[in-house]
């Protein structure tokens, strides 16, 4: 509801010689309150509503959990991360050419095109990528064995996202 719609209705309400009008919608309440012997002064309370009323709502338990949680990690992060760095260096990420949703199966009753422990070599198709109902398959760069994947089957991917570890050696 805009302006010109509340100015309208506060007029209508002015002529039609009502006390008082309450009127209520999703995001906006309204209250019309005129004084019988002086028409002419008109209170309007316009009161919107949150937008939050409108997300589902949880128990402040679980609201708070989450974000406990993530700081906790956060906080060790750093002093383990070198490690991982470290081993992971050695190996070659693959990435996503594209954005879409990644399949590692050619059809939902064919077999996987890679796992880990998979030996790979240069233009062998390692996952299907679904971008705009086409299915694009995706062909590795790198020969060497999957020593990881960091996608999970039929989630969406952003382009340049990481999707399998490769051993080159």
């Amino acid at each position: 509801m805009d302006l010109r719609d509340i100015q309208n209705l506060i007029k209508f309400v002015a002529k039609s010689g009502a006390s008082e009008v309450k009127l209520e919608m999703e995001d906006v309440k309204i209250t019309i309150k005129t004084n019988p012997d002086e028409s002419a002064k008109e209170q309007v309370y316009v009161q919107q509503l949150p937008v939050a009323q409108a997300l589902p709502q949880l128990p402040i338990a679980q609201a708070l959990q989450p974000q406990t949680v993530q700081a906790t990690p956060a906080e060790a992060a750093p002093q383990s991360q070198p490690a991982p760095a470290a081993e992971d260096s050695k190996y070659i990420t693959i990435k996503s050419p594209m954005i879409g949703t990644f399949y590692r199966r050619p059809g939902p009753d064919k077999p996987l095109f890679v796992e880990v422990g998979s030996t790979i070599s240069k233009g062998s198709v390692i996952c299907i990528i679904e971008a705009m109902k086409l299915f694009n398959e995706i062909e590795s760069e790198v020969s060497g064995k999957i020593v990881k994947i960091l996608v999970d089957d039929s989630s969406p991917v952003e382009f340049d996202q990481p999707l399998y570890l490769v051993d080159p050696s």
